[in-house]
């Protein structure tokens, strides 16, 4: 499809209205539960050094795999052309662009296993340039273009124990169990993946057309991209921990070198804390990256740093700004792009060496389309154009596109084939102060489809998870369901949530889940009561993850919800820490002490402690192979309830993760269950 710049600029003024005025020429209905499957949205939006073309990843739910299909797409950003370069039955993704804007480079699994590959633009032609046994990631173009440097796990050496086990002989055509699984790392296991063979990251580079892939880098670390290219192209600048302890030292990351002719790596920085995110400017006299404190706890704010390469001087800028950067990427030799999160939304602003920040665009948003969360991409180009994830209250993420000092104009309309003919709930922004201390607390409701004010509704809280995260103006599928079947949504980013600077992300600090954050909840339910808005005898609670505490733990201090559907919880908190994938860090920012030394604060932060008070109905939906927050939690409070005969039910998911709603199917199981349940309970 041709789009000439004055035809998307005159689009846009239709495609932004509210979600009402959106497509009055057909009759709408409402968002059903099938309609997920239909849903689309953009991702890893990637522009070209010269800006003239975006690639992105174009995400749609598969209906007969239940799974999530990502093909390769790109943008002629001078004429709107949107052609696929892939679009079949393959994965794509980790876009890197050569410095000439001339080839894309991506990861795919399209040659067998997930491997490297390279497009040439203009010719239409692409090779597999990586033979490699695991996944690369972090792809980065060395500046002539003639090699891709890139991560992947190397699998560990046997230790000495693993080694002196004796293994008898195995007769011919004897079928004997799977061989035991010898655990001996501190960090043995990952959501996602489950029990780790022990491994660690490494860097390496291969010929851009394709060749062997040379290791740099070796030992038992933790190392990570991004990687960035020294201006010879004779070394590469990494983050990693290469301490032996690296598996403890969760807030510590420095940055390093390597050379590409010895393979030596030297250390670059030094500060206490992370140090990550390198980016060298286009003369490769400066190089840019992140910096977070060390200090055990929760929440950490990314600070902007700039080093002279030759004299190893450094300078932060934007010091006493009180948000956390991301994304850092140069748009000159003279200015940075970066990200932040402000107030539930992601922000695209210019920081120049000069110290000055502009906000570019505060729409970036729209890549987890379940819930709202505040989550969105960018890239910058050497022009200073960006490229982005262009999303709202009623679209997941388009393509967005910003010239340098231009207007945001966007490329695509992924989702008006379907939702420009529903009618969604319609999305309010509310501020209150809590009840506790008085603090503000910042958030969104959605009132049901053909919504009559005369009318009182039921409200269904929805709790975000965390809990240092945040909601913010963003399409949610869920959200927009619980609306459809009659349902006011309330969802508010209570104490302790990301984007508001680091004292309010600082007020749950050894508090979670508290009757701090309770109280930011239940003042904004009784303000929609106070309003005549929301049916103070229909009242309804739900959560996942830290959302999932929160409303386990709610249900222990009221009886004034109906029901609960708490998915994927916390339930006791000494049981959690030692049997997640993310034991260590919690420990180390989350607690005073080991939960051997302060048995009393973890209990009192379970809502196991709780549980004797409970009548509130309690659904619990967790997948059985979640390894954040293990089953075993989720079986602890169903057992407890059953105990003392309070309706519950237990729905567990096959298969699933942490990520329980990553295939559609589950998204609409976790929704469908939860309105199901809540049915049951409605006066």
């Amino acid at each position: 499809m041709w789009l000439k710049q004055s035809v998307i600029a005159g689009s846009l003024a239709l495609l932004f209205t509210s979600a009402p005025a959106l497509a009055q020429e057909t009759a709408k209905t409402i968002f059903q539960a099938e309609d997920i499957f239909q849903l689309e949205y953009a991702n890893q939006v990637s522009i070209s050094p010269d800006g003239k073309y975006i690639a992105y990843i174009r995400n749609s739910f598969d209906d007969m795999k239940d799974n999530t299909r990502r093909s390769l797409w790109l943008i002629d950003t001078e004429t709107g052309q949107h052609l696929p370069i892939f679009d079949d039955e393959f994965s794509y993704g980790s876009l890197a662009w050569s410095n000439d804007g001339t080839r894309l480079a991506f990861a795919s699994n399209r040659s067998e296993k997930n491997q490297i590959h390279v497009h040439w633009i203009k010719e239409q032609r692409t090779a597999k340039v990586t033979h490699v046994n695991n996944s690369p990631g972090s792809i980065s173009w060395s500046n002539d273009d003639s090699q891709l440097a890139f991560t992947m796990s190397v699998n560990a050496e046997p230790t000495p124990f693993a080694k002196s086990v004796k293994k008898p002989k195995k007769p011919k055509g004897a079928k004997w169990s799977k061989s035991p699984i010898i655990v001996e790392e501190a960090y043995y296991q990952r959501d996602g993946k489950g029990v780790l063979e022990p491994a660690h990251t490494q860097l390496f580079v291969v010929p851009a057309e394709g060749g062997t892939a040379r290791q740099l880098t070796e030992g038992p670390y933790r190392h990570g991209g991004p990687l960035a290219w020294t201006e010879d192209d004779s070394q590469i600048v990494f983050s990693g921990n290469r301490s032996e302890d690296w598996a403890y030292q969760v807030n510590e990351s420095d940055l390093y070198s390597v050379s590409l002719s010895s393979k030596e790596v030297t250390q670059v920085t030094d500060k206490p804390g992370r140090e990550s995110s390198p980016q060298f400017s286009p003369d490769g006299e400066r190089l840019a990256y992140l910096h977070s404190s060390n200090e055990p706890v929760p929440y950490h704010k990314s600070q902007l740093w700039v080093m002279d390469w030759s004299e190893r001087s450094e300078t932060e800028l934007q010091a006493d700004f009180d948000r956390s950067f991301s994304s850092p990427q140069w748009t000159g030799n003279e200015s940075l792009a970066v990200s932040y999160a402000d107030r539930g939304k992601t922000v695209v602003a210019d920081v120049t060496l000069s110290n000055e920040l502009t906000n570019r665009v505060d729409d970036v948003s729209g890549i987890y389309v379940s819930r709202p969360y505040t989550m969105g991409s960018f890239t910058a180009s050497k022009t200073g154009a960006i490229a982005y994830t262009k999303g709202s209250e009623y679209r997941p993420a388009d393509v967005g596109y910003q010239p340098q000092g231009g207007e945001a104009v966007q490329f695509t309309q992924l989702n008006e084939d379907l939702l420009g003919h529903r009618e969604l709930g319609e999305v309010h922004e509310i501020r209150y102060e809590s009840r506790y201390d008085g603090e503000e607390i910042h958030g969104w409701y959605i009132t049901p489809p053909n919504y009559d004010e005369n009318k009182e509704y039921p409200l269904l809280l929805e709790i975000h998870g965390g809990p240092h995260l945040s909601y913010g103006p963003h399409f949610a599928a869920e959200h927009q369901r619980y609306a459809a079947e009659g349902y006011v949504v309330l969802y508010v980013n209570h104490r302790g949530s990301t984007s508001y600077g680091k004292d309010f992300a600082m007020l749950l600090d050894g508090n979670y889940s508290s009757p701090y954050d309770f109280a930011d909840h239940m003042t904004g339910i009784d303000l929609l009561i106070d309003k005549g808005i929301a049916d103070s005898d229909n009242l309804f609670i739900a959560g996942g993850s830290a959302g999932g505490i929160a409303t386990a733990y709610a249900v222990g201090l009221t009886n004034r919800f109906n029901a609960a559907a708490a998915t994927n919880p916390v339930i006791n908190w000494v049981s959690k820490v030692l049997t997640a994938d993310s034991s260590i860090g919690q420990i180390t920012n989350q607690f005073p002490g080991m939960p051997w030394e302060e048995l009393e604060h973890y209990w009192q932060r379970s809502p196991l402690s709780m549980v004797g008070d409970v009548e509130t109905p309690v659904m619990l939906f967790t997948g059985e192979k979640d390894r954040r927050t293990p089953i075993s939690e989720t079986e602890q409070f169903y057992q407890a309830l059953k105990l003392q005969k309070v309706d519950t039910a237990m729905v567990r998911v096959p298969g699933a993760f942490h990520g329980v709603t990553a295939r559609p199917s589950n998204m609409i199981a976790k929704i469908e269950h939860a309105l199901a349940w809540f049915e049951q309970y409605k006066k």
